[in-house]
């Protein structure tokens, strides 16, 4: 019978070669995933991933989420008793070097027992709405599963699971479960763009990871040189406004927190933001990388464009909290 005929000749079939989408998927797997680790607690409570960006000859260095750091903390009887998976399977204890919530960023450190694999970062700012990019992480206890997707959306607010808002993410399709937070988002040539930071409940196919920047890297490196992240605050949410009618972009106003800095300098909703100090100002990463530790308390000229004119305001930036 034909049937049989069919799955006669199935058995006999040769292993054919990949298609581009697939080989471009497992080139990144293969590269980036022995750099990734689970985080969790030694009785496997909490949980979530992280990624390695550094290691030197007694230490490795790993990036992950502020909320799975906090989240393992709360389930270990043990407020230090944080362990790392690693590829070989391989369990160690972490020590958490920093965590900033405003990013959800962490940054943990511990001590492999063989010499382990560093990701390359790669830089966010270079993406586009529909490009490749894969998801490794431990999604609900499943060690190290890939997903693949694109970029559905760039320069997204989120509020994170501090009450606070996290800007300028990356939306993807890329399947995001609990247990992806902290792992890695990766473009085609195997280099992190985003970390995996969150989830729609209830939706399907909406993720968000938080982008590799300049914003990126200034708090990584505040996390392993000072364990905390010292930011002016200003009071405002704002969006990146694209360049139009001869203008430069900027930070557009969407609110203004009552008694801010930004509310007692007359900032607006509505207006946008397009210098600060003697800087321009074309996005909204463009301000937050200039509200560091040094605007703090400082009086300064923020300039906002308010309907058809420039107008330069002076406003005193204080110490943003975390607690």
């Amino acid at each position: 019978m034909e049937v049989f005929e069919n799955l006669s000749a199935s058995s006999r079939l040769e292993k054919g070669p990949l298609d581009a989408y697939s080989r471009a998927v497992r080139e990144v797997t293969e590269s980036l995933e022995p750099a990734v680790i689970s985080v969790g607690t030694e009785g496997g409570r909490g949980g979530g991933s992280g990624v390695i960006l550094g290691a030197g000859a007694e230490a490795a260095t790993a990036v992950t989420n502020s909320h799975v750091v906090r989240g393992i903390r709360r389930a270990a009887r043990n407020p230090n008793g944080i362990r790392a998976l690693l590829s070989d399977g391989a369990s160690v204890p972490v020590e958490v070097l920093g965590d900033d919530p405003p990013s959800d960023l962490a940054v943990i450190r511990f001590t492999p027992e063989e010499e382990i694999p560093v990701a390359t970062l790669g830089e966010a700012g270079n993406l586009v709405v529909g490009q490749l990019v894969v998801a490794i992480g431990n999604p609900l206890g499943f060690q190290r599963s890939v997903t693949a997707g694109v970029v559905s959306a760039l320069g997204r607010s989120i509020r994170g699971e501090s009450g606070r808002l996290i800007e300028n993410v990356i939306q993807t399709d890329a399947a995001i479960n609990p247990g992806n937070s902290g792992g890695p988002l990766a473009d085609a040539a195997g280099r992190v763009v985003g970390i995996n930071t969150a989830i729609i409940g209830g939706a399907q196919g909406i993720g968000f990871a938080v982008p590799v920047s300049a914003s990126f890297r200034r708090v990584v490196f505040a996390l392993v040189t000072e364990g905390r992240v010292r930011r002016a605050f200003l009071g405002v949410v704002v969006q990146s406004r694209p360049p139009r009618s001869g203008s430069e972009g900027g930070a557009g106003v969407e609110n203004v927190a009552p008694n801010s800095p930004a509310g007692r300098a007359g900032i607006r909703r509505g207006d946008v933001i397009v210098g600060f100090r003697d800087q321009a100002v074309r996005s909204n990463d463009d301000l937050l990388n200039l509200l560091d530790e040094s605007a703090i308390d400082q009086d300064t000229v923020l300039r906002v464009r308010r309907g058809n004119r420039e107008v330069s305001l002076s406003v005193r930036p204080r110490e943003q909290t975390t607690d």
